[in-house]
């Protein structure tokens, strides 16, 4: 399945959202990781990612995540992701992830 990325500067709230479609895997992570350097090079704000509509994402996907939250975290910002389906939350709390971003 492929992956849509749907990026929202939302200027009232300050910050970027993003919405994850389909699913994140090595043949598609470095779009979703342009998209966020790009948000994040354009307006220094902190990002929400809703993942209630991603069925899967893998390792790299995962490295994509936590290479933003390091460079948002340089910045003071944040990245938050919202909404995961049970098996990414499975994923996220075995990487402990959940303590982090959700």
């Amino acid at each position: 399945m492929a992956l849509s990325i749907n990026a929202n500067n939302n200027a009232q709230a300050g910050l970027w959202e993003f919405r994850l479609v389909g699913e994140v895997d090595i043949s598609n992570a470095h779009y979703f990781k342009k998209q966020l350097e790009a948000a994040l090079s354009e307006k220094r704000q902190s990002i929400t990612v809703d993942l209630s509509d991603l069925n899967y994402i893998d390792s790299t996907g995962l490295g994509v995540i936590i290479g933003a939250y390091g460079t948002a975290k340089k910045e003071g910002l944040s990245i938050k992701l919202l909404n995961p389906k049970d098996n990414v939350k499975k994923l996220l709390n075995i990487s402990g992830l959940d303590k982090i971003l959700c």
